[in-house]
């Protein structure tokens, strides 16, 4: 089988954990392909070096060494390439990980065929100007629309469907689906979704109102965004926490399900409530 690596050597485990993985799975027989800018950290190791969209490509399985942003980061090439990926946590949470550092022993499984697909619904977040698309991104957490440098408030415009239509005086407005729903919009007191049930989920963040509540859509919604006072909060647009972009008074978001999933490796049989226990609750996050 091949192997392509995402690793996120910031993390302070990620190298020696990365080592382990490629040694293990070497034995077991499989060739390993790593981005070109890696060459200097692990060509002792006998690892085939090529540019990251080929190594995505041409792999059988993707796998992610650091975090969650690292996964995350990860699961956008997967999806492009509709591959299978599994995350290794070599942070402190790693709430999508399939695998602890200490679990490398189940990477037998990988070779021998014994684990489960999970599929996670993504987001495409389309920005507009003037009718005019600028931007396309997916989404495996959220979309994000936040007030900028200004410390004044967003009026951020919520159309569902063409049809009912929302404003909020807030903060911020984050769209997310079920997987994100245990990420920034749980912190701005969105609810825990199972990623099981597909969904589309919009959290305000801290909304100007005793009222103001998450909302879960069901999945084929499409929602039109904009902002009616962009000269004064400055908003910004951030998918998936990428670089922001500046958001206009003649800007349009379109979010809506996306037409790929990410297809998350899942070795071990600990169910959603399971790694919430264990992630979330036990470590008083």
């Amino acid at each position: 089988m091949k192997f392509a690596f995402h690793v996120n050597l910031t993390r302070t485990h990620a190298f020696e954990v990365t080592c382990n993985v490629i040694e293990e799975l070497k034995r077991l027989g499989g060739e390993i392909y790593m981005p070109l800018e890696q060459k200097e950290h692990f060509e002792k190791f006998g690892v085939n070096f090529t540019d990251n969209d080929t190594a995505v490509s041409d792999c059988d399985i993707l796998i992610a060494i650091g975090g969650d942003g690292t996964f995350i980061h990860a699961a956008h090439d997967a999806a492009k390439y509709d591959k299978e990926i599994l995350g290794i946590n070599a942070g402190n949470l790693g709430f999508l990980a399939g695998l602890e550092k200490q679990e490398l022993h189940l990477l037998s499984n990988l070779t021998e065929r014994k684990y489960e697909i999970e599929k996670r619904m993504m987001l495409c977040a389309e920005h507009y100007v003037k009718g005019e698309l600028k931007s396309k991104n997916y989404c495996l957490n959220d979309v994000v629309i936040a007030r900028g440098v200004s410390m004044r408030m967003c009026d951020i415009n919520l159309v569902c469907d063409k049809k009912q239509s929302y404003t909020y005086h807030a903060d911020g407005l984050i769209v997310a689906t079920p997987t994100g729903s245990t990420a920034y919009s749980l912190s701005a007191g969105g609810p825990v979704v199972d990623p099981s049930i597909e969904s589309i989920i919009t959290t305000p963040i801290c909304t100007h109102s005793l009222f103001s509540r998450s909302i879960i859509f069901r999945p084929e919604t499409k929602i039109e965004l904009s902002v009616s006072n962009c000269e004064l909060c400055l908003p910004l647009l951030s998918c998936d926490g990428e670089s922001a972009i500046k958001i206009t008074p003649e800007s349009k978001i379109l979010v809506r399900r996306a037409h790929r999933n990410s297809k998350i490796i899942r070795i071990k049989a600990d169910s959603f409530t399971d790694i919430l226990s264990t992630k979330l609750i036990e470590r008083r996050v």
